[in-house]
């Protein structure tokens, strides 16, 4: 009965953050200078024209009126149009939110594979030259600027070496030739389920670099959080009287004390995944990845507003949808997470 308070409890609260971000959205969008309608049709429209979009927009009618049209229109996945386009916001949305998803969970993904195992064996060689050289390669991950590290691989890689793409999805000859049909948005995934190895090939190949570049602060932080956890479960006295047992190392660090050590670890995992959403804009941006990133830089350079705001919301929502599943994920491994929030209420 307590987890399902303890559910409930989280699902109202994302719903209050949601109905707060439209809310604040809508309050921005009507007070920033300028005329939505003039803002549509061009400086060189007729005030007929503007009137008459305003009409349509529903810009005229009270704002009560319009901010229950805005949640309503919000939650339907009407986000009106560009300004700059003149398409409509979803179909660009369904186009373009592929693209960073597959980036940001590839880049999550190599992550978790890197840099757990690499945090649990820096924490088993404490002290050692293994841990000090992982230490110190954390830090630079973390302090290390993104685009500089983009332009140093792209110089190296596809300049120097001439071993990988400088940028895009998909080669321009592959796309001609070998398509991908789009089925999920993900080219990994859809060039797989159609059997399509040529350009899963040259998806995978173009996919190396960004994925590097966007995985490094997040396998850097990883390997920390992991270490310091491990480190604190280690000095427990039940990880003692396993050793004393005859357990194997391996047996310890992998299966005894990871579980409790990662419980930390995956809110930071969630904040790492919204994180890589936004911070995609610039890798995006460098390697020309025709995702949310640099989908949301253009309408910043055309003062696309309704696009703009509608970014702004499917990105809260992700962040929120990730975090509320890290927390059912960590009540789930830790009940002492829901007996803290049955307590304190």
């Amino acid at each position: 009965m307590g987890g399902v308070r303890y559910i409930l409890r989280r699902v109202s609260l994302a719903v209050f953050v949601i109905l707060g971000v439209l809310l604040i959205t809508f309050a921005v969008s009507r007070i920033i200078p300028g005329d939505p309608a003039r803002l549509y049709l061009g400086a060189r429209a007729s005030q007929q024209a503007v009137e008459q979009i305003r009409n349509e927009l529903g810009l005229n009618d009270p704002l009560p009126k319009q901010f229950l049209r805005y949640v309503v229109d919000s939650t339907q996945g009407n986000f009106g149009y560009s300004f700059r386009t003149k398409r409509l916001i979803l179909d660009d949305l369904k186009k373009r939110l592929p693209a960073t998803m597959e980036l940001v969970v590839l880049a999550l993904v190599f992550s978790v594979l890197v840099g757990v195992p690499v945090g649990v064996l820096a924490a088993a060689h404490f002290g050692s030259s293994l841990d000090r050289f992982v230490r110190v390669i954390s830090v630079l991950g973390v302090s290390m600027p993104a685009f500089w590290l983009a332009l140093l691989l792209q110089l190296m890689f596809f300049l120097w070496l001439d071993l990988l793409p400088l940028g895009g999805r998909l080669g321009q000859t592959i796309s001609l030739l070998h398509p991908i049909e789009t089925i999920t948005g993900f080219y990994l995934i859809d060039a797989a389920i159609t059997g399509n190895w040529i350009a899963w090939r040259d998806a995978a190949w173009h996919a190396i670099l960004p994925t590097a570049v966007l995985a490094t602060f997040p396998i850097s932080l990883v390997i920390r959080m992991i270490r310091a956890s491990m480190l604190e479960v280690l000095s427990e006295t039940y990880v003692t009287a396993a050793r004393a047992a005859g357990l194997g190392e391996g047996e310890i660090l992998f299966k005894l004390t990871l579980k409790n050590a990662v419980v930390p670890t995956l809110t930071i995992l969630g904040l790492i995944f919204a994180f890589s959403i936004t911070g995609a804009v610039l890798i995006e941006t460098i390697f020309k990845w025709p995702g949310l990133g640099s989908y949301m830089l253009e309408a910043v350079l055309n003062d696309d507003v309704p696009v703009l705001f509608a970014v702004t919301l499917v990105v809260t929502l992700i962040y929120i949808a990730v975090n509320l599943v890290v927390d059912l994920v960590q009540a789930s491994l830790d009940p002492r997470i829901r007996i803290g929030q049955r307590d304190n209420t």
